[in-house]
Order: C-alpha cells, then structure tokens, then sequence
C-alpha cells in the first residue's frame, strides 16, 4: 500500500499574505469643568488648528489620531466629556471604561476650576482608576495673562501632591507659554502634551488592538523619538522629542 505524503503548507503562502501588522490603540480621556476649554485641545491636538466655533460638550466628544513613534503606529482616541453634571451622568460607566490615561484640565483664569480638580480625581478614584493609570494636569488659557488667577506655583504643588506633571499651555495660542515641566516655550505644547502621554503608554506592555493600521483613519502622522526618556514612573521621566 502506498504512503501517504503529509500535507504540507501551501506554496503560495508567503510573508506577503500575511495580515499586517495591527494598530495599538490607547484611550486617554480629558476631564475637567465645563468650559476650561477640553474641546478646544483635543481638537487642537488631532486637527492641528484652533477651532473656529464652540459649543459646550452634551455627552462626550470622540476624536482621534494616528500617530508614530519609534516607528511604530500608534492611535490615540481623546474623549472629551460634558463638563456638566447634567450632560454626562448617563455615560459615565462608559466614560470610564478601559481608560489608559487621565489629562485633568483647569482654566488659568478661573480659580473655581481649579478648585474643582479634587472632585474629579475623587470620580476617577469611584471608578477603579488608580495611580497607575498616568495622569497629568494642564493649565490651560495661559495667553490671557491678565486674567490669570491660578499661579504656576500653587498649581504645581497641587500636581506634585497627586504625582502629576504639569503643563501650562494655551490651545489657542500653545506655544505662548514654557510648561512647569521646563519643555521650551517656542514649541506647540498641545503636542506636546498629548504626546508626551503616548509615549508613556507605548512603554508600557501592549493595551488593545485596533484594526490594520493602514485602515486606520485619524489625520497626519507625526514622529516622536525615544530621546530622553527616564523609564520609571515619576512625573519628571516623561519626555518627548518636541518638548
């Protein structure tokens, strides 16, 4: 009786019928007071403008961007909340859910923002997200220096006493202030704000997977080198190309 070959792969398999390579995806969600101007960064940071006409938040607001760094895809989804009770108690639970970091945002203008900052790191706490979730704060509005009522010092005790770095920035203006984290004052530091988290996160282990990132839609893509990044936890390690 005659043998039976074993079956073996078909030759026309080959490296170029191989699915690509898929896209890490990291949730980074904006909160703060209504009207701090959450909207207006993320739409700064994923369109690259500022945008020409607001309106508050009802519910939450999606944007994304792809993004490379050390040669590898990367998208980052913003999700910017109603800063009112009232617009945002129905999706709080999926507000929440697989968050990889926290940007808390305060007006510089207005101290009552910054007064509410405990309340909304107390709702983070409520929903699982501890502090091995990276977080960070930004001032933002910094190009009314007139109007400041929140001073860099203050702001930067209360962003140590929580282990956050601190940014100060404008999203109209970003380049129009340096940040407390000693990032130079002529770069965009809505980038680098945003980035400066990705790079975080692309550190650490792998989080969720998206599509192939060639059908991935999320505007431009930019490039950030490992540079002078610290490898521990601290505020102070974090650092990115543009910074």
């Amino acid at each position: 009786m005659a043998g039976v070959e074993p079956a073996g792969f078909p030759s026309s398999l080959s490296s170029t019928t191989l699915p690509p390579p898929r896209t890490r995806i990291f949730k980074i969600i904006v909160i703060g007071d209504s009207g701090v101007g959450k909207t207006c960064l993320t739409y700064r940071f994923c369109a690259g403008k500022f945008p020409e006409k607001t309106e508050a938040t009802i519910g939450v607001d999606f944007r994304e961007r792809l993004i490379d760094i050390d040669g590898e895809k990367i998208k980052i989804q913003l999700w910017d909340t109603a800063g009112q009770e009232r617009f945002r108690k129905s999706m709080v639970q999926h507000y929440y859910r697989n968050v990889h970091a926290v940007v808390f945002v305060y007006d510089v203008t207005s101290a009552g923002s910054f007064r509410g900052l405990p309340s909304w790191i107390e709702e983070c706490k409520q929903h699982a997200l501890g502090t091995e979730v990276p977080r960070i704060l930004v001032g933002n509005k910094c190009d009314l220096r007139d109007s400041v009522q929140v001073g860099t010092d203050v702001a930067q005790q209360f962003a140590d006493s929580h282990s956050m770095p601190l940014f100060e920035t404008s999203a109209k203006s970003p380049g129009s202030n340096g940040g407390a984290d000693g990032a130079s004052g002529n770069s965009d530091h809505v980038e680098a704000i945003f980035m400066t988290v990705a790079h975080k996160l692309k550190s650490q282990k792998p989080l969720m997977l998206s599509q192939p990132s060639g059908a991935a839609a999320g505007g431009g893509t930019v490039h950030l080198d490992r540079g002078r990044d610290g490898g521990g936890d601290g505020a102070r390690g974090w650092a990115c190309s543009s910074c």
